[in-house]
C-alpha cells in the first residue's frame, strides 16, 4: 500500500466517485425541481377546474331557487283563488240555509 501508483489509483477512484455522486445529486435535484413545478401546475389547474365547477353549481342552485320561488308564488296564487271560491261558496250556502229555514224572515 505504499506504492505511489496504488495511491494514485485510489485518488482517481475517489475523485471519480465524488464526481459521479455530485452529478447524480445535481441531476436528481433538477429533476425533483421540475417535477415539483409540474405537480404545482397540476394542482393549480385542478383548483381552477374545481372553482369553475363550483361556480356552475352555484349558478344551477340559484336558478333552481328562482324557479322554486316562482313555483311557490304560483301555488300561493292558486290557494288564494281557491280561498276566494270557498268564501263565495260559504256565503252562498249560508244564504240558502237562511232562506230554507226562514232565518232572515222577520
Amino acid at each position: 500500500m505504499n506504492e505511489p501508483q496504488v495511491w494514485t489509483l485510489i485518488g482517481v477512484f475517489a475523485a471519480g466517485m465524488c464526481g459521479t455522486i455530485t452529478l447524480i445529486v445535481t441531476m436528481f435535484a433538477r429533476i425533483m425541481k421540475t417535477e415539483f413545478a409540474s405537480v404545482r401546475n397540476e394542482f393549480a389547474s385542478v383548483r381552477n377546474e374545481f372553482a369553475s365547477e363550483f361556480a356552475n353549481v352555484r349558478t344551477e342552485i340559484a336558478s333552481v331557487r328562482t324557479e322554486m320561488t316562482l313555483g311557490f308564488e304560483a301555488v300561493r296564487a292558486e290557494f288564494r283563488a281557491v280561498h276566494g271560491r270557498i268564501d263565495t261558496l260559504d256565503r252562498d250556502v249560508n244564504a240558502i240555509y237562511r232562506h230554507l229555514f226562514g232565518i232572515d224572515r222577520s
